[in-house]
């Protein structure tokens, strides 16, 4: 058993095979368009801040995916070594920009786990205190200091990472590396809206384990607006590997997760659910 997930059994035949007749997550990838409403969720996040709830444009994505996955797990499952598993937690990756003392600039790699009881404003808390003691400049975290070392003999990282990616195959790479590893993850993001850019179909990594990628990509205006309108959509580049799930139970999650984004209020309760679920017991109790 491998130390971020277990097998999964009772697959049906052609789930089985998917693996076998597309080994390669780069075989087995799948490009997918999606919009935001930028007009709800400017809207959300400048009345949360108004009363004083710092959200951001990541933290609410965040918060629906991550619902959207809890309702329709299959989505946090991953293919290593040709067996499909199902991953013991949830957790997301994304790249943050800061400067070097010379003023060049230079980036680093978060990894941050989620757990049911959060809700947007425990995830928006998350990423900040993340980036916060990430972005000084003299700082390197655990990844940057694994990879500084890795690469600080000639020859010594080919073989770290030839040995990090064997022993991963079959499920014998430590705990404490996969944990360091932000390509071992649920869900990478990376915002490219934040150096308005446009959104790019960005690959999933063959090292580690992420089944899915999102890239948001800068507002643009919406095509489907009425005339005159100034109404704008910030569109969302998804890769995903199509070996985890199927084309209906991809298209459930994808309904879920744009619903949610539409309706980001809910995201402000538990996002498994069991806030709603105890006051409805409580009120049959009554």
């Amino acid at each position: 058993m491998r130390p971020d997930g277990t097998r999964v059994k009772g697959l049906t035949p052609i789930m089985r095979a998917l693996p076998y007749i597309m080994p390669r997550r780069f075989d087995a990838q799948n490009w997918a368009s999606d919009y935001v409403d930028e007009d709800i969720m400017k809207a959300y996040i400048r009345k949360k801040r108004r009363d004083g709830q710092a959200v951001t444009h990541m933290s609410v994505l965040v918060a629906a995916y991550y619902k959207a996955a809890l309702e329709n797990p299959k989505v946090n499952y991953f293919v290593m070594n040709r067996k499909i598993y199902q991953r013991n937690h949830f957790c997301f990756s994304f790249v943050i920009l800061k400067t070097r003392a010379d003023g060049t600039p230079d980036e680093t790699t978060l990894k941050i786990h989620l757990e049911p009881e959060d809700t947007v404003f425990s995830i928006s808390r998350k990423i900040k205190e993340h980036i916060d003691r990430n972005a000084v400049t003299v700082h390197n975290n655990s990844t940057d200091r694994f990879a500084n070392a890795a690469f600080a003999i000639p020859g010594l990282a080919r073989l770290v990472f030839w040995l990090a990616y064997h022993l991963d195959l079959h499920g014998l790479l430590p705990r404490k590396v996969i944990d360091l590893s932000p390509f071992h993850t649920s869900l990478f993001i990376t915002n490219l809206a934040s150096i308005n850019t446009s959104y790019i179909f960005h690959h999933c990594y063959e090292f580690g384990t992420t089944s899915v990628f999102i890239c948001m990509g800068k507002p643009v205006p919406d095509p489907m607006a009425p005339t005159g309108s100034r109404k704008k959509q910030m569109p969302l580049g998804v890769v995903m590997d199509e070996r985890i799930a199927t084309g209906i139970e991809y298209s459930r999650f994808f309904a879920a997760f744009s619903r949610y984004l539409k309706q980001p209020e809910i995201l402000e309760n538990r996002l498994d659910g069991k806030e709603q679920v105890q006051a409805v017991a409580a009120y049959a109790e009554a």
